[in-house]
């Protein structure tokens, strides 16, 4: 299983991006496919998921209605089109896959120190920056 994430950049604030992620060794019929992100210096968090069972893409509150994820099946590609970025949409983005979209959002476990995002195989980021 392999996921490789591109299309980051530098953009103004105000300004759109349309990341990829192309992925091989499974079907997007098969597994979830989601998209994070990590700033400098805080958790990873989790963006949107589409679902395998039934194709319902989710979506967090902070990028619900400025970020849309989509699917090309015959390309085994997902991507997330960004509007309106902000300076605080700074982050290496990356795309994963996992058996669902239940634990995307991100879980805590003190007892274990960590965070659980239900993912098992992670791509390489890409860098989006937006400037002021």
């Amino acid at each position: 299983v392999q996921l490789q994430a591109s299309g980051g950049g530098l953009v103004q604030s105000g300004g759109s991006l349309r990341l990829s992620c192309a992925f091989s060794g499974f079907t997007s019929d098969s597994y979830a496919v989601a998209w994070f992100r990590q700033a400098p210096g805080k958790e990873r968090e989790g963006l949107s998921c589409i679902s395998n069972s039934d194709g319902v893409i989710s979506y967090v509150n902070t990028v619900k209605g400025r970020f849309t994820m989509s699917r090309d099946s015959a390309k085994n590609t997902v991507y997330l089109q960004m509007n309106s970025l902000q300076p605080r949409d700074t982050a290496v983005y990356y795309c994963a896959t996992g058996p669902s979209c239940r634990w995307y959002g991100g879980t805590y476990y003190p007892a274990l120190g960590q965070w659980y995002y239900g993912m098992d195989y992670w791509g390489k980021g890409t860098l989006v920056t937006v400037s002021s």
